[in-house]
């Protein structure tokens, strides 16, 4: 069987309310998720469980056995060699672990193993990964109901290698009980849906740029370069800005690399990626 080749693209929540929080601690989201055309790749070859992973953020990731790669095969029952290129910054609130483990799962069942039944238990982004196309997340992850296509928009990520803890983030919230996102309508453009972002919130935000203010520097970087809208993703610290055109979006990109930022232009994916 030749190799099985799944795309893993960056998560991005362009919206996230906190709406509140369950006696368990875990807290309740509502959530715009979008995905890039950047992100890592995970490619499967049969043989015995096992993975590599390779790339430009391989350093900052063990193969060892927690790895989320490997705890989605297991999961799912099924064995491959697993060989994960890692292109995206690690635990940067682009998803990028989950959407990984989420291409494992897709990749296996490619090889015949079933999707688990029960996804979230590998994390909370991981359900929303699996489809990989716009949607609306609420609960705490795993209510998704998908959404029609996003407008292909020009983007720029942007990462100042600042390390942020999601449950420091969490903690530093002053308020859990925010109301929820407005109704979201179906976009046709850059102006639509920066005029619609613009009623809307990271709620993680505050607490994150409390815990590092370099994510206020990026954000403001991001507009002085031309971006019609910038909002800090997840829990950080990657950020997002939105462009007209794909050559500004390139300009903006070289421009804060020189930051000495990981930044990488490329667009709104405005279809789930392919399989």
């Amino acid at each position: 069987m030749p190799a099985v080749i799944e795309a893993a693209p960056a998560k991005l929540n362009l919206a996230l309310h906190v709406t509140g929080r369950r006696a368990d601690g875990y807290h309740l989201l509502d959530s715009l998720v979008g995905f890039a055309g950047a992100g890592d790749v995970v490619t499967l070859k049969p043989g015995p469980l096992s993975l590599r992973i390779e790339g430009p953020f391989a350093p900052g990731l063990s193969a060892e056995d927690d790895n989320l790669c490997l705890r989605a095969a297991r999961l799912a029952g099924g064995r491959a060699a697993i060989t994960l290129t890692k292109n995206l910054p690690v635990a940067s609130g682009i998803g990028g672990g989950s959407a990984d483990a989420a291409a494992v799962l897709r990749g296996l069942a490619r090889m015949g193993h079933a999707l688990p039944g029960n996804p979230e238990l590998l994390g909370a982004d991981v359900p929303v990964c699996l489809s990989s196309g716009p949607a609306r997340m609420q609960g705490v992850g795993e209510v998704v109901t998908p959404l029609p296509p996003l407008p292909a928009i020009p983007l720029v990520l942007v990462n100042p290698g600042v390390a942020v803890s999601t449950p420091r983030v969490f903690a530093a919230m002053e308020r859990r009980d925010n109301p929820g996102l407005p109704p979201i309508p179906r976009f046709d453009g850059l102006a639509d849906l920066a005029n619609w972002l613009g009623q809307t919130r990271n709620d993680l935000e505050p607490a994150a740029l409390s815990i590092a203010p370099v994510i206020g520097q990026v954000l403001e970087a991001l507009r002085a370069n031309g971006a019609a809208f910038a909002r800090m993703s997840g829990s950080g610290a990657t950020c997002f800005g939105l462009f007209d055109r794909a050559d500004h979006a390139r300009i903006a990109a070289n421009v804060l690399k020189q930051h000495g930022w990981w930044s990488v232009a490329t667009e709104l994916a405005p279809m789930p990626a392919p399989r």
